[in-house]
Order: structure tokens, then C-alpha cells, then sequence
């Protein structure tokens, strides 16, 4: 599954995204794309209600991917760059998602990686952004030859970026070998490592 957190279908992040997809598809593997699309996705209003009932309040796209997610095998979310971040309809997407879903059951283990599309800076800051869902869900991060990112202000400069479309490839190709990877050790009888109790330590008495 591959999550286009721009507002704009078929901009700049969505034709990184593409260059993904191509590549993960010539190795074998189905991508879909899942627009989050131009209508506004509120931030988590920290009610607790998915906690009760396994889904956030707010029926909307966010629950959408919930359910999809599911049946997925990996992740690839992309956004553009505001003000050195990713954006805020993306960040509102998965501060919600992440914490309403069941994380054990639709993302743990399962292999994830962030594309960030920027005119000119503030891509790192925004890998770095996108990333720490992943870390903090038991999820492999996956990595190209150099940094998840392209260059350019229209779809058009963004594919002139001949760096940051390798880039794309490459990290198609390398999540097609990992998700290749975990499928032959699942065959061969390889467990997922066993889980603890989560120990939780606060430092204000």
C-alpha cells in the first residue's frame, strides 16, 4: 500500500510514488496507491473512544485504511514538503491511524518506508518525521541508495530529477527483496520474535 499524503492526486509525491509501484511491480508485487486526497482529516482529539471500540470516532479516511491495511504486506508513505515537515493532513492521517489501530495486527513486522517530495529542503526533517511511526511499531524500515526523496516544483521537474527517480527504484526494488525475504522465512518455519509485556517507565513521582 502506497499513501499519498498530498492533496494533489497526481503531483509530485504521487509520481514518486509511481516510480515505486513500477518498480514493485516488475518484481512481482501488487502496489495500490490510497489518495488521502484535498478534503481536510482532523487531528486526534484524544478521547480515547478507539480504545473502546478498535476504531477512531471520526469515520473517515483514516478508518478506511484501517481496514485495508489489514490485508496489506508493506507501507510506503509519501508526502510533500511544508515548511520542512511532511504535511499536515498526512501527519493528521497517521497520528490517528497508528494510534486507533490494532498496531500488532496491521503493522507490526510489517516493512515500511517514507518518500518525501520538496521543491528544495526540508526533506530529511521530514523522513525523520514520517519515519518514527515506523519505529515505534515494530516495523523494518526500508531504505534506498541515498535518502527517500525527489526534487521538483511540477511532475514534470520531478521526473527530469534522474537522481531522485533511481532513488524511487531502487527502493521499490529493495522492498520487493525484503517482503520476498520475510515471505521465504515465513515458509521455512522462521517465527516472528516473541513479544514481551510492554514495561512503561515515568520519570515524574
Amino acid at each position: 500500500m502506497l499513501v499519498n499524503g498530498s492533496a494533489h492526486a497526481n503531483g509530485c509525491t504521487y509520481t514518486a510514488l509511481g516510480e515505486v509501484a513500477g518498480a514493485l511491480g516488475r518484481n512481482g508485487i501488487e502496489a495500490e496507491t490510497f489518495q488521502l486526497g484535498s478534503k481536510p482529516i482532523p487531528g486526534c482529539i484524544a478521547c480515547g473512544a478507539c480504545k473502546k471500540t478498535g476504531k477512531c470516532f471520526m469515520d473517515d479516511k483514516v478508518n478506511e485504511f484501517s481496514e485495508m491495511a489489514r490485508g496489506a504486506d508493506g507501507f510506503v508513505f509519501g508526502s510533500p514538503v511544508y515548511y520542512a515537515s511532511a504535511s499536515g493532513a498526512l501527519i493528521s492521517f497517521m497520528d490517528r491511524l497508528f494510534y486507533s489501530s490494532n498496531v500488532m495486527e496491521k503493522f507490526a513486522y510489517k516493512p515500511a518506508a517514507a518518500v518525501a517530495s520538496a521543491r528544495r529542503a526540508g526533506t530529511t526533517a521530514t523522513l525523520d518525521q514520517i519515519n518514527k511511526y515506523f519505529s515505534i511499531s515494530r516495523m523494518p524500515v526500508v531504505s534506498s541508495q541515498y535518502w527517500n526523496m525527489v526534487h521538483g516544483y511540477t511532475p514534470e521537474e520531478v521526473r527530469r530529477d534522474l537522481e531522485g527517480m533511481q532513488i524511487m527504484r531502487t527502493l521499490g526494488n529493495n522492498m520487493a527483496w525484503l517482503l520476498k525475504s520475510i515471505e521465504a522465512g515465513r515458509a521455512a518455519g522462521i517465527k516472528l520474535p516473541e513479544k514481551e509485556e510492554p514495561a512503561r517507565t515515568n520519570f515524574i513521582r
